[in-house]
């Protein structure tokens, strides 16, 4: 439990109540700097949540399935791609595509993992559009080799429904 160390045994027993009244992760974050001062990431304050077991509360309002004027936009195709070049390793790194989206966000896992010191990959796409590579290292923390729009952050919730898409995924091959 590697967060907990950073914070007293009062200071995990007010970031549960903030949750267990409803913080989000992006709450939690700022609350944690103000009221600490101590600077925590979001992907952080994720994995500290996990290490209380914590379960944040959903605060996204539900849909109304009859009302179509609610619902969100399409999402905009794929970039095209000359069919007859794969993508380099390709070949080599098939994904698992059969994951379902969460929130909007798609992510596959690579079969196999070509990135020196990382025990998994795989790419995302987010509710916007963008795309990125992402690994897990041997300590268990995630990052992003690469992502198709510089100086990316996606929306709290996008980071939110890449972390549950990464913790099944990983789960469902047996690494978490």
């Amino acid at each position: 439990m590697p967060f907990l160390m950073s914070l007293t045994p009062e200071q995990t027993a007010e970031v549960a109540t903030w949750v267990r009244d409803g913080a989000t992760l992006s709450d939690v974050q700022k609350r944690i700097d103000t009221d600490f001062k101590i600077a925590m990431t979001y992907m952080d304050v994720r994995f500290l949540v996990d290490d209380l077991d914590l379960t944040l509360i959903d605060q996204a309002p539900k849909a109304d399935a009859n009302d179509v004027t609610k619902s969100p936009p399409p999402k905009p195709p794929p970039p095209a791609t000359d069919a007859a070049a794969p993508a380099p390793g390709a070949e080599d790194a098939p994904t698992d595509a059969d994951a379902p989206a969460i929130g909007g966000v798609t992510l596959e896992v690579d079969h196999a993992v070509l990135i020196p010191g990382a025990i998994a990959s795989g790419s995302v796409t987010f509710s916007d559009g963008v795309t990125g590579k992402w690994m897990v290292d041997h300590q268990g923390r995630p990052g992003f080799t690469e992502v198709s729009q510089e100086d990316y952050r996606p929306s709290p919730e996008d980071g939110e429904a890449f972390m549950q898409e990464l913790s099944a995924a990983l789960r469902a091959k047996g690494m978490g």
